[in-house]
């Protein structure tokens, strides 16, 4: 199963949870039937790492971002991801309109579940 983290820079929520979500499935033993990964709405932050804010409060908690750069959401993640999770309202309505652009692209209804992380 593979699930995407959205929030809008992909800077600080959204590469939180992609990190917190990777641990807790290599700890569940579910590593390799978990996948994550995150991206933002926003192409703002494009290949840079997380916040260094986002990256100290992860790691006193045992989490490493550090590896972890910044991407824009496109319509094939639509296609790539079985749940596409966007972290506020804001975020889920950008993510419709990708959705809807996966869908003409596509020819078809997305297999992506897209949904509200709250």
């Amino acid at each position: 199963m593979r699930v995407l983290f959205v929030c809008l820079g992909n800077i600080c929520r959204s590469p939180t949870a992609e990190g917190v979500f990777r641990r807790k499935a290599e700890q569940a033993g579910w590593g390799g039937m978990l996948q994550a990964d995150s991206a933002g709405t926003a192409a703002w932050h494009t290949g840079k790492a997380p916040d260094a804010r986002s990256q100290q409060h992860a790691r006193v908690r045992g989490y490493d971002l550090s590896a972890l750069r910044a991407r824009q959401a496109t319509w094939r993640d639509f296609a790539d991801f079985d749940h596409v999770l966007a972290m506020d309202a804001d975020n889920l309505a950008a993510l419709h309109g990708l959705r809807d652009e996966a869908r003409r692209r596509l020819g078809r209804e997305p297999d992506a579940t897209l949904g509200l992380l709250l």
